[in-house]
């Protein structure tokens, strides 16, 4: 490709409202045009990103036995009023009505619609397994569309459903789609890590997480460099002290703490570490009818682990109580609330393990302005229901047994689900068994983002003056930037011969033959993104050199221009 070309659009400067590093850099190199908030037109360049994450994607899920398949965007309500998720899915789930008033979503997700598709016509135990795919553009109506192709409302993804006759075949296919999904960010050039994680509102019981590793990824998680263990910190375990509750030292003590509400405050008021104190969070659970008012004990320098307490008995889909309920439970506006004293018939009481480890721990007095000091478990109130509550921190023991755990920081960009029979049972997909009864499927489901892998692998390379690609889904291999190529025949004459070349041996390569200033073909190919450049100019020539500079290097270096195809070839093959 030549940019003379090329539809070649890069900017000084990103628009002031970019908010993350792939956002600004993406809307800079000409990959994207905002069309409306989280919605983008992919321009020819950031298309060439895409179209080859998605190629890699493909023919792996390919070479893993998937079938592809291409499911209407637009998907009839009848279908999610079927498997129950149309009132459960919210306000992200944009509905419309055509002109003859029937009812439709564009589709966030399509397990009910390739459901559909199998009970149709897979009848019998002989048609299965069967794993059907597609890759295709997806629509969720986010309140508050952010950080670019990251967090959109339209984007692009790859996901796959299996069906099965028995569980353990469908835990052979996930075990596949494992490998898959391994081999697949392994060729796309990104540092990522595969982390046990929530199955969350898809249902269902395995899964896994693939994060691609940044600084700056919203994720965090959990990993012991020892033993390989990670997990996101959603679901890794928080494992219980191993020494025994110290015995009771200090006699409860209510304190005049003026206007300290937070723990932190607290803690420099009374000049004490901030793992003596004992936060309380009140929540209320609303489920099946029930209304379940409770306080959540955790260690001030811990956080509230939400997913893990809501799969306490009782505590389903639970929120933070409101001030008003804070109030009405409890007789004290939130900041200095506390367990001791509480209705225990009204009031539950949940400790984190760390906290149910505790002794004279400092705790709010149900008092505004008060806390209280010394209090002990079993002689200042009664012993509470310990759970796993929190957030794992860097340091805790990890779950294996087998060294301590640091935290990392990750962008989602795929997922992998036992669902087992959540869909499958709603919609009556069945077939018949060797004894020709009636049973029905196993299922799994596995994503890939595929514009979201794109926004990650910038959040992963980049640096002040760029993007910086891997080789295999840079949007051109190599760039080649000859020296007055308007103004010289000798170097055009180079640029061409090289140039035809490197498109002979089947490399991705492009010429900037622009009349441009060496410096602006330079900025605007380290921008882009192109892992090798290759600068032609008469004074090279005349010595049989060409200068090569890795985006990775600090320094060019010079190369035999009789070499340069071998030499570029060889870069390319250690990439």
């Amino acid at each position: 490709m030549r940019t003379s070309q090329f539809f070649f659009t890069t900017l000084k400067e990103a628009p002031a409202d970019a908010e993350v590093i792939s956002q600004k850099m993406m809307l800079r190199a000409g990959y994207i045009k905002r069309a409306a908030a989280g919605i983008y037109t992919w321009m020819p360049l950031g298309l060439r990103v895409l179209r080859k994450v998605e190629n890699i994607v493909r023919e792996e899920m390919n070479n893993a036995g998937a079938l592809e398949l291409l499911m209407p965007a637009v998907q009839p309500a009848e279908l999610w009023q079927e498997s129950g998720r149309w009132e459960e899915y919210g306000p992200e789930l944009l509905r419309f009505k055509d002109r003859h008033q029937r009812e439709f979503v564009i589709g966030p997700t399509h397990e009910e619609v390739i459901t559909d598709v199998v009970r149709r016509d897979v009848k019998s135990y002989r048609q299965l397994p069967i794993h059907l795919y597609q890759v295709q553009t997806k629509f969720r109506d986010e309140i508050r569309p952010r950080f670019g192709v990251m967090r959109g409302r339209e984007f692009l993804m790859k996901d796959g459903y299996s069906f099965h006759s028995s569980f353990d075949d469908l835990k052979r296919e996930y075990g596949n789609m494992y490998d898959t999904y391994s081999r697949i960010f392994t060729r796309l050039g990104l540092r990522f890590r595969a982390v046990a994680a929530d199955t969350g509102s898809i249902g269902g019981t395995g899964s896994h997480e693939f994060h691609v590793l940044a600084d700056s990824g919203e994720d965090d998680i959990a990993f012991c460099p020892d033993s390989g263990y990670a997990a996101n910190v959603e679901l890794a375990e928080a494992i219980a002290p191993t020494t025994p509750r110290p015995a009771a030292t200090a006699t409860m003590e209510k304190i005049h703490t003026p206007g300290k509400m937070a723990c932190v405050d607290v803690a420099k008021f009374l000049d004490v570490e901030l793992p003596r104190i004992v936060k309380s969070i009140a929540v209320v659970s609303e489920f099946e009818g029930k209304t379940q008012f409770a306080l959540l004990l955790v260690r001030a320098d811990h956080e509230m682990n939400e997913i893990k307490a809501s799969k306490i008995p009782g505590l389903a889909e639970l929120r933070l109580a409101s001030e008003e309920e804070v109030i009405s439970q409890l007789g004290c506006k939130p900041g200095f609330i506390g367990p001791v004293g509480i209705d225990a018939g009204k009031v539950a009481v949940y400790a984190d393990r760390s906290v149910a480890a505790m002794s004279d721990f400092i705790c709010g007095a149900n008092e505004a302005g008060f806390h209280l000091s010394g209090v002990n478990f079993g002689r200042d109130l009664p012993e509470p229901i310990v759970a796993d509550i929190r957030n794992v921190v860097a340091g805790d023991p990890s779950p294996d047994g087998r060294g301590s755990l640091e935290i990392l920081r990750g962008i989602e960009v795929g997922h992998i689900f036992q669902l087992r029979q959540k869909y499958a049972q709603a919609l009556n997909c069945a077939y018949l068994d060797e004894n020709g009864k009636s049973q029905i499927m196993e299922m799994g489901c596995y994503g890939i983002g595929v514009s979201r892998i794109v926004g990650a692998a910038i959040e992963q390379g980049n640096d002040d003056k760029g993007i910086i690609l891997p080789p295999a889904i840079a949007p051109f291999e190599v760039c080649l930037v000859p020296m007055g190529y308007h103004k010289s025949e000798a170097v055009k004459a180079a640029a061409d011969q090289l140039y035809g070349e490197l498109k002979a041996a089947g490399v991705d390569v492009v010429l900037d033959d622009r009349d441009e200033r060496p410096g602006v073909m330079f900025a605007d190919m380290e921008l882009i993104g192109i892992p090798h450049r290759v600068v032609i100019g008469e004074r090279g020539l005349k010595e049989g050199q060409l200068e090569y500079k890795g985006r990775r290097d600090l320094e060019a270096t010079m190369i035999v221009q009789t070499d340069a195809l071998s030499i570029i070839q060889g870069k390319l093959c250690a990439a």
